[in-house]
């Protein structure tokens, strides 16, 4: 099915039935596409409540753009059912076009007309009498920090600045849904960290809800309500911040969303010296079950006596992150203050932090 061309950032209006207050400003269910003979999205499923900021991450090529655009409208599904405010926008067989499903888009390229001042460019979406528009663009420039710089042109903006604009502009109709797609990809570190506070506190302030799709594992974790991560076009879990971090549902989970070592609950009782109340939750645990480790739930005493050796050191400003052999050749990270310097091939014990729970990682 072909769609009417989408603007940049454009947010537009369902014209269905209205929905109930109580719906989901998004819910997904079911929903697949194929490119050719490539499965990117299979069977994903998931909601999305009013004013939640849901993180979509995951590898690239895992089909977390590609589930964003059929959001939008501008790639059709081919089964399943997405719903926006309880409205169906698209069931595999009548699809909403873009301009009509009250979503707004920010990509990474920002999208801005050149031609256009900042303030044409946030009003370009805002369909109501010139007065009105003039005082909702106002409104948009304030927020995201910009009321002076309604007459300049996207060339005259830093990269963060412009990308508040896109921000402004995607936000300036109300839409009902944010998508935000990389956002902050192309800015530089630091100045990512800042813009992506800044955009959280603006959508936070607006009670819009959005799904922010990024590679990035740390921006996930800080900007999302919940997470979903994905892989070969599923959701593998969706879930709070700290359920992924520190419960993933699998060892890809575990791996993709942090530094982590994985050994056998026989080893982790023979090599790891731990307190009684980090080990007692494995009480009944197969030795052949497989624990997560962290790089914060292990740490070390200098032991001439130990069983194991620094092999490796990583400096990281405020920490170091140590690793360890083992006796049996396998290695362990841990993480340790900067002013606590360990020479490399010092003899060591390693032993788990207080109040660290080793977690079993499940297998599919």
């Amino acid at each position: 099915m072909n769609h009417p061309a989408l603007s940049p950032d454009m947010t537009t209006t369902p014209t269905s039935t209205a929905a109930s207050s109580n719906s989901p400003a998004l819910s997904i269910s079911d929903v697949s596409k194929h490119f050719a003979d490539v499965l990117a999205v299979d069977g994903v499923s998931l909601d999305v409540a009013d004013a939640e900021l849901l993180a979509l991450v995951g590898p690239s090529g895992c089909g977390k753009s590609t589930l964003l655009r059929m959001i939008a409208g501008l790639i059709p599904i081919e089964s399943g059912r997405i719903e926006l405010g309880g409205i169906v926008a698209d069931d595999g067989r009548r699809s909403l076009p873009p301009e009509q499903r009250h979503v707004g888009l920010v990509f990474q390229e920002h999208a801005l007309f050149p031609h256009l001042s900042v303030e044409k460019n946030i009003g370009f979406g805002v369909r109501t009498t010139n007065a009105e528009r003039a005082g909702r663009v106002a409104e948009m420039l304030e927020l995201v920090g910009l009321g002076s710089h309604g007459n300049r042109y996207p060339h005259e903006l830093s990269g963060g600045e412009r990308q508040r604009v896109a921000l402004a502009r995607a936000l300036a109709p109300d839409p009902a849904l944010l998508l935000l797609d990389e956002p902050f990809a192309s800015l530089d570190p630091n100045l990512r960290a800042q813009v992506r506070s800044e955009v959280v506190d603006v959508l936070r302030s607006t009670g819009t809800a959005a799904v922010f799709v990024t590679h990035d594992q740390a921006e996930a974790l800080a900007v999302g309500d919940r997470i979903a991560v994905m892989r070969d076009g599923r959701t593998l879990q969706v879930d709070g911040p700290d359920a992924i971090f520190h419960r993933p549902a699998d060892r890809f989970v575990a791996a993709f969303m942090g530094e982590a070592d994985f050994m056998t609950v026989a080893a982790l009782r023979t090599s790891i010296a731990g307190t009684p109340e980090a080990t007692d939750h494995l009480r009944g645990v197969d030795d052949d079950e497989i624990v997560m480790l962290r790089p914060d739930d292990i740490g070390f005493a200098v032991d001439p006596t130990g069983h194991a050796r620094v092999s490796q050191a990583e400096f990281r400003g405020s920490t170091w992150c140590y690793t360890l052999e083992l006796a049996d050749g396998s290695t362990v990270r841990s993480m340790r203050s900067h002013v606590d310097a360990c020479p490399l091939g010092t003899t060591v014990t390693p032993t788990l932090v207080a109040h660290h729970h080793p977690v079993v990682i499940p297998t599919r």
